[in-house]
């Protein structure tokens, strides 16, 4: 348990907001900074939750509240998983136990959760786009309150980033970079701190303007001036750059002295304009183990000592650990890679996360990690595609919809053969709503020329990722995060027979004949992907029979059929949104062939679930065995109700 008390923290506990902070002595801020770091240390150990960028970003956090008129200033964090410290120093500091569990305090910001949130975001490269529109909104409202956007670990590399960038104009926006894997320069310690400070002041600002107003009426002279102004800064610091976007660059400085950040910023804040300020942060700062390894420890999946790290839980002597989807996928890629060397695996920054270490280190040639641009990364594959390359994407659920125009215009239209491997489908978890996979098969299903497949097991995934990539156009394969139900692999692979489903659970109580009787069974489940196992499983109370229906397009219109016409009640089950999802197809399919029963979707829900232990949010939402089960006698007894009163109708 986490123990705050005055004698652990005795700067960091009397602060319930920004204005307890900014009453503090500048001397005592690296105090402050190795509590704050500490806390965070002790909080995500007790947690789980992102760490090693928390951890670059303590100093940084508290220069900025302590120099900004918070939240009256703005403050915009780029994907937001480094925002505890700024979530501790404005009034959630009691809330850090129940950091991304169900009902506590979300794992980024949020603009319901406090005024001090001002944008919501996980998703990268959004932070000067947001910043811009608030400077904008603050000019026209004639307030002169600061717009400040934080942006780093690799989400400058966005190209929403720099289409912002290329918009700001001459409007007051100030852009952090924070530089924590010196990706753009190494220059820091105390010359470089100087000349920023320099730079950042009144002194130089105010020198350049009154030189370019004597030089200007002479051009050739303002011109080797300009030129040499160039060339003196571009000694000092990579200025060029952002400097041709307008922006007045400053830096870079480093991230970790708190004083060199205030005055630097204190500066800033009082001048007009673009300012862009290059901050360098080391990932995992103050603790060794994350410092030595920062993509290692950039999360903690759960409780851990901190004093030892992250420890691998080893397995019982008697139990086999069961793969998970992403390493299914993974160690498929490089299976099919050795078999056709026409493949090659793409991946927008997401390397470790989609499963991709062991290919990137065995297939380095036909590997590319494009960085944080999942636009970008779905027309890359629709270019290889073009001139018959085989390529396979690697892409969150809920990132791939930040490149669904590409996936239409550039992949679909033109029916190339690009294979998603979409991991991620469905609830994930303590991230919460911005990375649930909640959309994928009503965003996907609707596209001309797009195959959709779902698998429900171990074994089945891998197949289908075969069959996706024998297809010759565009295909998804949807799989959930985390292990599926323990089922072996085979390792032969074998193309499924495309649009076909199975019947797993057939009620064995009596033949039916359509023509002879009236008579059928009660219950099917239509089952679609990790819902599969579930729906299975509560089938066994209800006496149902299950199809894992395996594609949700192309549709198995057969097995609907049939299942439509030995039955008289049909239920559909997935892990999407019920609004256009598989459900949705299954209605298509029966109204297209004429039939017309009772069915009873089963899904998420039309509202955005919350953060919180996957099983619990599944529970909450019916979408487990219990669940399923009481929705559907529930849902029974409504429908026999309405029969006596249809048949006196008749």
């Amino acid at each position: 348990m986490i123990t705050t008390t005055l004698s652990n923290y005795p700067l960091l506990d009397p602060i319930n907001d920004p204005a307890d902070l900014r009453k503090l002595d500048r001397r005592d801020l690296p105090a402050l900074a190795t509590e704050l770091r500490n806390y965070i240390v002790e909080s995500v150990a007790t947690t789980g939750g992102h760490f090693s960028s928390n951890l670059g970003t303590v100093e940084l956090t508290i220069a900025l509240h302590y120099v900004f008129n918070t939240p009256e200033d703005r403050l915009v964090w780029d994907v937001g998983h480094q925002t505890y410290g700024h979530k501790i120093l404005t009034g959630r500091k009691a809330g850090m136990p129940k950091l991304r569990q169900k009902g506590g305090i979300a794992g980024f910001p949020r603009r319901e959760e406090s005024p001090y949130d001002t944008f919501g975001t996980a998703h990268s490269s959004t932070s000067i786009s947001a910043a811009l529109g608030m400077a904008v909104a603050s000019r026209l409202s004639g307030s002169n309150r600061k717009s400040v956007a934080i942006i780093g670990d690799g989400a400058i590399t966005g190209g929403m980033a720099f289409e912002a960038m290329n918009n700001v104009g001459r409007e007051d926006v100030i852009v952090i970079l924070n530089d924590n894997d010196m990706s753009i320069s190494e220059s820091i310690g105390a010359l470089n701190n100087y000349f920023a400070k320099l730079m950042s002041g009144r002194f130089y600002a105010n020198t350049k303007k009154t030189a370019e107003r004597i030089l200007s009426a002479t051009p050739t002279f303002k011109e080797i001036a300009k030129r040499v102004e160039e060339h003196a800064k571009g000694m000092i610091s990579p200025s060029t750059m952002f400097e041709e976007f307008g922006f007045n660059y400053v830096g870079p400085v480093d991230g970790h002295n708190v004083d060199v950040l205030v005055e630097t910023l204190g500066n800033i804040k009082k001048l007009g304009g673009p300012q862009f300020l290059h901050v360098v942060t080391k990932k995992g700062q103050g603790y060794k183990l994350a410092e030595d390894d920062p993509i290692q420890y950039h999360a903690a999946a759960g409780r851990f000592d901190p004093k030892i790290g992250f420890v691998k839980t080893a397995p019982a002597p008697d139990a086999k650990p069961k793969p998970t989807y992403t390493q299914i996928f993974g160690d498929w890629l490089c299976d099919m890679a050795a078999i056709d060397k026409r493949m090659v695996g793409i991946t927008p920054a997401m390397r470790e996360g989609s499963g991709m270490v062991r290919f990137s280190q065995e297939y380095k040639d036909q590997y590319f990690d494009v960085a944080i641009a999942e636009q970008h990364a779905v027309t890359f594959a629709a270019g290889l595609a073009a001139d018959g390359i085989k390529p396979v994407l690697a892409i969150y659920s809920t990132f791939l919809q930040r490149g669904y125009d590409q996936l239409i215009h550039d992949v679909c239209i033109q029916n190339l053969p690009v294979v998603f491997a979409l991991d991620r489908g469905g609830l994930v978890g303590a991230d919460g709503p911005t990375h649930h996979g909640a959309f994928d098969i009503s965003y996907l299903r609707c596209i001309p020329n797009m195959t959709v497949m779902a698998p429900s097991n171990e074994d089945e995934c891998r197949q289908m990722l075969y069959t996706a990539f024998m297809t010759d156009s565009p295909t998804a394969v949807r799989y959930p995060r985390g292990a599926g139900p323990g089922v072996a692999l085979q390792k032969v692979m074998v193309a499924l027979p495309m649009g076909k489903g199975v019947v797993i659970r057939e009620i064995k109580g009596h033949e039916v004949n359509i023509k002879a009787t009236l008579k059928k069974n009660r219950v099917a489940i239509l089952a679609f992907g990790s819902m599969v196992k579930p729906a299975a499983d509560a089938a066994e109370e209800l006496n149902a029979s299950v199809a894992n229906m395996r594609f949700v397009k192309p549709i198995d219109a057969d097995l609907i059929f049939k299942l439509a016409t030995t039955h008289d009640y049909l239920v559909t089950v997935e892990e999407n949104a019920i609004m256009g999802g598989a459900g949705s197809a299954v209605l298509e399919s029966l109204q297209a062939q004429g039939l017309h029963m009772p069915v009873l979707q089963l899904g998420l829900p039309d509202h955005f679930v919350e953060h919180g232990d996957p099983a619990v949010l599944l529970a909450d939402c019916g979408l487990n065995k219990d669940g399923i089960a009481k929705s559907v006698r529930e849902w029974l007894v409504q429908e026999e109700s309405k029969q006596p009163s249809q048949k006196a109708a008749g």
